[in-house]
């Protein structure tokens, strides 16, 4: 399934509305019944996109459907070496529609623009929709670790 999706820019006032302490900061905007992902994620994608944007880096999205915020997806910190590493997430209701699919296509269109020369990403090796996004986006399996929260992991890697 393609999904069109649109890239927003996400700053930490989306963060305060996602999490509840604000009201919208756009009322062209809403969320899915359940909200983005638990409290706890977005607070830690909060402080991800809060190093983004003290390093001047735009490279944190909401990713949008029509009118609703389906997902978030952003680099995890500055790149480094032409290289960044990249994270991504679809709300619980809205998985399956291939909206992950169609981000990382269009971050990878972003990351090409800003000069990029490569981009990796790590999934649960459990998590096979994660990887199926990757694949479908021209990432190879480069190598594997264990992650002390997420136990075995896939690391990926994309030249572009």
């Amino acid at each position: 399934m393609s999904s069109v999706i649109v890239l927003h820019d996400v700053t930490d006032v989306h963060f305060a509305w996602m999490l509840g302490e604000t009201a919208t900061p756009d009322p062209h905007l809403r969320l899915p019944p359940g909200g983005i992902d638990d409290a706890a994620v977005l607070a830690h994608v909060r402080r991800l996109v809060h190093g983004l944007t003290f390093a001047a880096i735009r490279g944190a999205w909401m990713i949008v459907c029509a009118d609703e915020v389906v997902g978030l997806c952003s680099y995890h910190r500055p790149p480094r070496n032409g290289e960044a590493e990249i994270g991504y997430g679809i709300a619980p209701a809205r998985r399956n529609r291939g909206y992950a699919t169609a981000a990382i296509a269009a971050v990878i269109e972003r990351a090409r623009a800003d000069g990029l020369v490569a981009l990796t990403a790590e999934t649960a090796v459990a998590n096979v929709a994660s990887s199926t996004v990757l694949t479908r986006n021209g990432f190879i399996a480069a190598g594997e670790r264990t992650d002390p929260e997420d136990g075995p992991v896939h690391i990926w890697s994309r030249g572009l």
